[in-house]
């Protein structure tokens, strides 16, 4: 879903899916910029960041929900075999205002750095999120957010709203959704929990990458998203916990189907 932007979001992701090499093989494709979508033969679906405005009405919106409502209605309507979906920051974005789980806003400015993320009661008992602390670290970048849930639309669907953005006194502004369990199956977070600490802070070092971070955010912003790169409490953790969590549920639950 990046849209052809070069990012470190998918190379992350690829790496992920590449420690699972002995039990699943995997496949990339450019929705946003090449229209290329998948079937519904493969067990799971993990959907990227992007950049631009989650409402753009672009030609590959209609094809892309029509993937996601057709893995949600193979979901609802088989009892055994699951579609497993995981959606990232800008795909998550997408998708809730989809589902209408709440209003899809600009912020009034970009948030980007590693930031605390807190636990709702949902989340301190959701496994994706167990084995990290609350609040935990993971990298923000979004210039969209989640606010003013659909808590009749959320009851209806079954969602559940696992954490929210950090705390912030000095504002009164509504705090954003951060991570929402949709089913069983389907689980997404506004924050990006496939960021790889070596491969961001060699991303982030070199000489253009530093530049665009001073001009967008500010010098100390930058100075303060690579001290936190390599703490072993912050995204290391989120990095280790989150995404390979999840894809070891999906194998794990389809391979007992088939044994089955």
């Amino acid at each position: 879903m990046n849209n052809d932007e070069p990012n470190q979001g998918l190379r992350c992701i690829a790496d992920i899916a590449k420690s699972f090499n002995k039990e699943v093989d995997f496949k990339i494709y450019n929705v946003r910029a090449k229209n290329e979508l998948p079937d519904l033969s493969y067990d799971i679906y993990i959907s990227s960041g992007g950049p631009g405005s989650p409402l753009e009405e672009g030609t590959w919106r209609q094809p892309y929900l029509d993937l996601i409502q057709n893995l949600w209605d193979f979901n609802k309507n088989s009892s055994e075999e699951k579609k497993y979906v995981f959606l990232i920051c800008y795909s998550f974005q997408v998708v809730c205002d989809y589902f209408q789980l709440g209003e899809m806003k600009p912020r009034k400015s970009t948030s980007f750095g590693i930031m605390p993320v807190h636990k709702t009661k949902e989340g301190i008992k959701d496994r994706m999120l167990d084995g990290l602390d609350d609040p935990f670290w993971a990298v923000d970048s979004r210039s969209w957010q989640l606010i003013q849930p659909r808590l009749k639309v959320f009851k209806e669907k079954g969602c559940k709203i696992l954490s929210l953005e950090k705390i912030r006194t000095h504002v009164e502004y509504e705090r954003a959704i951060m991570a929402v369990r949709f089913s069983e199956e389907f689980v997404g977070t506004q924050f990006h929990p496939e960021a790889d600490p070596v491969g961001m802070y060699a991303h982030f070092s070199e000489a253009v990458n530093r530049q665009k971070v001073i001009t967008n955010y500010g010098e100390a912003k930058y100075n303060d998203m690579m001290d936190k790169m390599d703490d072993e409490d912050k995204i290391i953790r989120t990095y280790s916990v989150i995404l390979p969590k999840f894809i070891t549920e999906a194998i794990h639950h389809n391979t007992h189907q088939l044994i089955s």
